[in-house]
């Protein structure tokens, strides 16, 4: 099976997503924040935030910047978070974001 991006969801594997979430890392290090893969099937990447996330007014923003790094790669068609981390109005933002980019390419 092929994402729409052109390569194989199967190669998208859990490695890859934890070094994928980019400057939100150090946040997360400096937190005692932990992102949890849950699953990766079929390009759908399903994680957690937990340890210092667990009930953490910021986690919405950390999440978004998750959702907005890791829908940029190639094989993954959604992201989804187990516990409800990313707010509906904040994923619309960040897919008509991406769309306008691809627009532009």
């Amino acid at each position: 099976m092929r994402g729409e991006r052109g390569i194989s969801v199967a190669e998208v594997d859990k490695q890859l997503i934890l070094e994928s979430v980019g400057p939100v890392q150090a946040i997360l290090d400096a937190h005692d924040g932990v992102v949890n893969v849950v699953d990766t099937t079929d390009g759908v990447i399903m994680i957690s935030l937990e340890g210092g996330c667990t009930g953490c007014s910021s986690t919405p923003m950390t999440a978004m910047q998750i959702y907005y790094s890791l829908m940029k790669l190639e094989g993954v068609e959604d992201v989804i978070f187990v516990n409800g981390e990313l707010p509906a109005y904040m994923r619309a933002f960040i897919d008509d974001k991406l769309e306008g980019v691809e627009e532009n390419e």
